[in-house]
């Protein structure tokens, strides 16, 4: 079996995950987070609609974590990203980081905004 490097660009994969913080990148960030190609920054949840929508145009999909349980976005928010033209696909937060570093594997055009369990 031949096994390939997994090279990651300036987006950083999710090392692990706990009570009120992610590890990305081996950087330890404490509360929400979002982590894309445009590297990984704090996040100030639901309501921080802007940092999301910066990123139009240069993801093809946004992984949003809701927390230890899957929820829905709220329904501005979830419009507001549609009208961007930014698919954000909801999950739990454990799921989201999980799908979230397999796309990043193989080069996708991804971004991850997760709220901590």
């Amino acid at each position: 079996m031949r096994l390939h490097e997994i090279v990651f660009t300036d987006a950083k994969p999710v090392d692990g995950y706990g009570p009120g913080f992610f590890r990305i990148g081996g950087q330890v960030i404490k509360g929400p987070v979002v982590a894309g190609p445009m590297g990984t920054q704090t996040w100030g949840g639901f309501e921080d609609a802007e940092m999301l929508l910066g990123l139009a145009g240069q993801i093809d999909v946004l992984f949003v974590g809701t927390g230890a349980d899957i929820a829905h976005l709220p329904d501005a928010l979830h419009q507001r990203l549609t009208e961007a033209g930014i698919a954000a696909e909801t999950m739990s937060s454990p799921a989201a980081c999980r799908t979230y570093n397999v796309l990043l594997s193989e080069g996708r055009r991804i971004a991850l905004a997760v709220l901590p369990v």
